[in-house]
C-alpha cells in the first residue's frame, strides 16, 4: 500500500506573517520519519511531507494539494493538539478530492484522548492509539480494524470501537534508522536552536521510549511508563549514518531520560572516545542524579551542552509538579557541569497551577543565581493525558481556555487565580526574558564565544530581511495584534470538554498526583494561600 506521512504545521497567530519560530528552530519531525522507515522495511512504498519544512507551501490547501501528488492509499497524520485542527482542515480536503483515501491520526492528542475523536471528525478513519509502527504495518498491509491492536475504528453501525493495546517494542534496535532521505531539504533547510551549537548542519535524535517517572503536566499516553531504550551501538551507528550520509556533526538527543542508564552512557562515550566522529550533541540529565565522572566522560565524548528540567525554584510549586528535585540538588549540578567545562541549560515552565506574580519572580531570581548558559521557559498548556488534566478543566484553580490551535506552549491558554489577567502573566514573561538575556553574565558568554556562535549568526544575517520586516510589522501593531488575540475565535469545529481516556496505569498515576497536591496542601502554608485545591 502506498502511504503518504505527513506532518501539520499547528497554528501561526497573525495571519499573512511567516512563522519565524522555524527561523530560530526548524526540527526534523522525527516520528514519521521513523514509521516511513519501518513500512519501507516491509515493502510499502512511503513519502514524508512536512507543513513546517523550508520546501512546503503556506497554505493548508495548498499542502493538501501537495499530499495528493504522491498519490497516496493511505495518509497518516501525526498531530500534536496545536496541529490537530490543521490536519483535520487537510484531512477533509483530502476526502473531498478522493473520498477512496484512507486517513488515520496519531501521536499524543488521539492517544490521550482516544475514539470520541472519531464521533466529531467523520474524516478521519482510524486513530492509532500508543506506539504507532505495529498498528501502520497492519493497516498498510490491509488487515481488517478489528484484529488491529492500537487502533480506534468505526463498525458497521457507525459506533466507534478501540482494540486493546498491543504490546511494547521491546528492542528499539529492531527498528530502521529514521527515513532522513525523504526530508526534502535536510539537512540545510533544518536547523537546531540558535547558539546552541558550534559545528553545523544538525539534527535530533531520540534514542528512547517512556518514562517510570511521574511529573503533574507530562503526558505519557504514547509509550507510557516503560522504559526502553537503543543500544550505544546502535545510537554510534545512527550517528555515523547522519554524518557519514548527510554531513550532520551536531546532535540534539530529545530524550526526556538520556543518561538514566548510567551503563548505556558510559558505553556509548567510550565507542565516541575510542573512534571518535567529530560530532557535538547536546543531551538532557536527571537533577541530583550525575556524577563527576559522568559528565567528565560526555565532554570527552562530544558533548557541548547538558539541559535540566527544572520547571520552577518556588519550592511548594516543585514538590506539586516535579517531585524528586530540590535548589539545593539543581545548584550542585549546575556547578559540576560547569566544572566539566561544559554549558548547562535549565528548562523551565511558567503559568502551572499554584503560580503566581511572586513565584515567577523567585523562579527569575532563582534562574539568574545559577549562571546558565541558556534557559528556555515554556508558557504551560495542558495536555489531555497529563495528571493535572482534571484540575486544569474544572477551573478551580484558574481559567482555562481550550483553544487546541493555541495549545503549542507560546500562549497562555491556562491562567492560574495568581494573576489578574493572561496579559499580566505575558508582561512577566517577558520581563524575565529580557532580564536573562539582558544580563551581564550572560552577555560576557555570549561575548566569549562569539567564533562558535558564526554558523547562528551567518543564519540570522541570511534571514536579515524577513527578521527586520516581522521586527517592523510587530512594533508598528502592538494594539491591533493584542487586540486581535484577545478576540480570538475558536476553529468551528473544534469540540470542547472531551475527556481522556487513560489506561489503568496512567489513572493511578493520576491518583498519585492528587494525593501528592493533598498532602501539599495540608504542609503548605503558601499553597494553602494561593488557593490549590485537589485534582
Amino acid at each position: 500500500m502506498k502511504v503518504t506521512l505527513v506532518h501539520p504545521a499547528g497554528f501561526n497567530f497573525v495571519p499573512g506573517q511567516p512563522d519565524f519560530s522555524v527561523l530560530a528552530n526548524r526540527m526534523a519531525p522525527i516520528g514519521i520519519l521513523q514509521l516511513a522507515s519501518w513500512l519501507e522495511q516491509h515493502g510499502h512504498p512511503t513519502a514524508v511531507h512536512d507543513c513546517l519544512g523550508p520546501r512546503t507551501p503556506a497554505t493548508i490547501e495548498e499542502n493538501a494539494e501537495s499530499v495528493l501528488a504522491t498519490d497516496p492509499e493511505l495518509v497518516g497524520f501525526s498531530a500534536t493538539t496545536s496541529g490537530f485542527m490543521d490536519a483535520v482542515d487537510m484531512a477533509a480536503i483530502i476526502k473531498a478530492r478522493r473520498p477512496g483515501v484512507k486517513i488515520v491520526f496519531g501521536n499524543v492528542h488521539v492517544s490521550s484522548i482516544g475514539a470520541p475523536i472519531l464521533d466529531h471528525f467523520p474524516e478521519i478513519d482510524w486513530l492509532v492509539i500508543g506506539e504507532g509502527e505495529g498498528a501502520m504495518l497492519d493497516l498498510a498491509e490491509g488487515r481488517a480494524p478489528r484484529d488491529i491492536a492500537n487502533l480506534a475504528w468505526r463498525d458497521s453501525d457507525g459506533k466507534s470501537v478501540t482494540n486493546a493495546r498491543r504490546d511494547r517494542i521491546l528492542n528499539l534496535d529492531e527498528l530502521p534508522f529514521p527515513a532522513w532521505e525523504k526530508l526534502a531539504g535536510f539537512p540545510r533547510g533544518y536547523h537546531l536552536p540558535l547558539f546552541a551549537y558550534a559545528k553545523r548542519y544538525g539534527a535530533t535524535m531520540i534514542t528512547s521510549r517512556g518514562c517510570p517517572y511521574i511529573c503533574s503536566f507530562c503526558d505519557r499516553t504514547v509509550f507510557e511508563r516503560l522504559y526502553k531504550v537503543n543500544s550505544a551501538r546502535y545510537v554510534y551507528d545512527h550517528m555515523k549514518h547522519l554524518r557519514d550520509k548527510f554531513g550532520v556533526y551536531h546532535i540534539n538527543f530529545y530524550d526526556d531520560l538520556f543518561t538514566a542508564q548510567k551503563k548505556r552512557v558510559d558505553e556509548l562515550c567510550e565507542l565516541l572516545i575510542d573512534k571518535p566522529l567529530g560530532i557535538q550533541f547536546n543531551c538532557a540529565i536527571r537533577t541530583g542524579h550525575t556524577s563527576d565522572e559522568m559528565l567528565a566522560k560526555l565532554k570527552k565524548a562530544g558533548a557541548l551542552m547538558v539541559s535540566m528540567g527544572i520547571e520552577s525554584a518556588d519550592a511548594e510549586m516543585m514538590k506539586r509538579h516535579k517531585a524528586g528535585v530540590t535548589l539545593d540538588a539543581v545548584k550542585k549540578t549546575v556547578e559540576q557541569i560547569h566544572a566539566a567545562g561544559l554549558r548547562a541549560k535549565g528548562l523551565f515552565i511558567f503559568g502551572m497551577p499554584g503560580e503566581t506574580p511572586e513565584t515567577i519572580r523567585t523562579t527569575s531570581d532563582f534562574i539568574l543565581s545559577l549562571d546558565l548558559d541558556e534557559m528556555n521557559m515554556t508558557k504551560f498548556a495542558p495536555l489531555h493525558g497529563a495528571p493535572i488534566w482534571d484540575e486544569c478543566i474544572s477551573n478551580t484553580t484558574g481559567d482555562f481556555a481550550e483553544d487546541w490551535r493555541l495549545m503549542n506552549c507560546l500562549n497562555f491558554v491556562y491562567q492560574p487565580a495568581g494573576f489578574e489577567s493572561r496579559e499580566q502573566m505575558d508582561a512577566l514573561y517577558n520581563w524575565h526574558v529580557r532580564r536573562f538575556y539582558d544580563s551581564k553574565g550572560y552577555r560576557r558568554r555570549f561575548a566569549r564565544r562569539l567564533w562558535q556562535h558564526r554558523w547562528s549568526l551567518w543564519h540570522i544575517v541570511r534571514h536579515l530581511p524577513q527578521t527586520i520586516a516581522a521586527a517592523r510589522y510587530f512594533s508598528k501593531n502592538k494594539d491591533a495584534l493584542q487586540r486581535a488575540k484577545q478576540d480570538f475565535s475558536l476553529h468551528p469545529r473544534q469540540p470542547l470538554g472531551l475527556r481522556p481516556a487513560l489506561s489503568p496505569e496512567l489513572q493511578a498515576d493520576a491518583i498519585a498526583a492528587m494525593s501528592a497536591v493533598k498532602v501539599s496542601r495540608r504542609i503548605g502554608s503558601h499553597t494553602v494561600k494561593t488557593a490549590i485545591a485537589p485534582v
